[in-house]
């Protein structure tokens, strides 16, 4: 089960469960307040019996002198569980008859243990219902991932022979005719397609799990002219020394592709595009748009331009989270984007 699968199952399975048992919680609650008033009800008539008959086995009776604040027939719960009756030959006195208080406590407690008993058990059935009708709203979910990524790997499969074969037949144009501004547009163009299939690649899969040293200036600097092609009117600034981690390093280059390739194509005209170290931290830093929902980018399929499909940095901070590289995202409207990237957990 991958990880979208499992959030939305989790979510499912704990929305649903708890709709469960708020409503065993409350019909529970009513249950046990409708015991608690049979249980003295049926304490009250024994007392009643008790006061005609004198039959008072498990019930202590006294007589009391009559008084305004006291009413007959009620039942009391003030320090004990008593009732007041009139007596017929006498009207000077009540008598009263009480429940020992302990006694009724053990009672409400018992009544309690079994109605906890029960909550637990209709418990353990609501997580099976809930387990089994997550998985079976994750059913269409799933179906329907299957299919678009069985879409996105044919057509990535569709791609490699023309592309393959337009970077042969390149190869051979420039040993033709040697080097020229347009073949090296074309060059960077190819890259690009196969820097969006690499991207639909890491959609698809989890990151590789070998790993190894690499430096993170060797990595930048062998990126930038790539970029510098591509955004020709893009001033690129590498304040770097030599820093190594452990990383997969084709998923290291692919955030810094995604990356530098969003500071680029989203930058204003003459703008600039900075990459440094700040402590543990690397930082790519442009003079561009800006982003509105800096907190929302990450999110799949979301996007505040035109352009792109918006998975981008939803690879990113995927290849990221895998790597074990954190992320983070400072930006203002007008005035640029700084990209942050944690390196402690992986430094050499």
């Amino acid at each position: 089960m991958k990880s979208y699968e499992r959030e939305s199952f989790l979510k499912s399975f704990v929305i649903f469960l708890l709709l469960l048992e708020v409503l065993l919680a409350v019909d529970l609650w009513y249950e046990y307040q409708s015991r608690q008033q049979q249980m003295d009800d049926k304490i009250k008539m024994e007392m009643k019996l008790c006061a005609y008959s004198a039959q008072c086995d498990g019930f202590h009776t006294d007589f009391v002198e009559r008084q305004k604040h006291i009413e007959e027939n009620t039942l009391y719960k003030t320090n004990g569980l008593y009732v007041y009756f009139s007596v017929p030959t006498v009207k000077k006195y009540f008598i009263k008859v009480e429940y020992p208080l302990k006694q009724y406590q053990k009672d409400l407690h018992e009544l309690q243990h079994e109605m906890l008993q029960k909550f637990l058990f209709y418990s353990l059935f609501a997580v099976l219902v809930s387990f089994l009708f997550s998985l079976y709203a994750l059913m269409p979910l799933r179906k329907a991932l299957y299919l678009n990524e069985e879409f996105v790997r044919d057509i990535l499969h569709d791609f490699n022979t023309p592309l393959s074969s337009m970077r042969i037949n390149l190869k051979l144009f420039k040993k033709e005719i040697g080097e020229n501004p347009k073949l090296e547009r074309m060059e960077n163009n190819i890259q690009t397609l196969l820097s969006l299939q690499h991207n639909l690649k890491s959609f698809l899969s989890e990151v590789q799990t070998q790993v190894e040293a690499v430096d993170i200036s060797t990595v930048v600097k062998e990126r930038i002219p790539y970029f510098e092609v591509l955004y020709p009117d893009i001033v690129y600034r590498v304040e770097l020394e030599s820093c190594w981690i452990r990383v997969n390093r084709d998923a290291f280059v692919r955030v810094i592709d995604n990356l530098l390739s969003n500071a680029g194509k989203y930058n204003k005209a003459s703008g600039q595009v900075s990459v440094m170290m700040q402590g543990t931290q690397l930082h790519i830093k442009d003079t561009g748009k800006g982003i509105k929902s800096p907190s929302r980018v990450f999110s799949r399929y979301y996007k505040e331009q035109e352009r792109g499909i918006g998975i981008g940095l939803h690879i990113v901070k995927k290849l990221c989270d895998e790597m074990g590289i954190g992320i983070t995202i400072v930006s203002q409207v007008g005035k640029g984007t700084t990209v942050k990237l944690e390196l402690s957990a992986v430094r050499v």
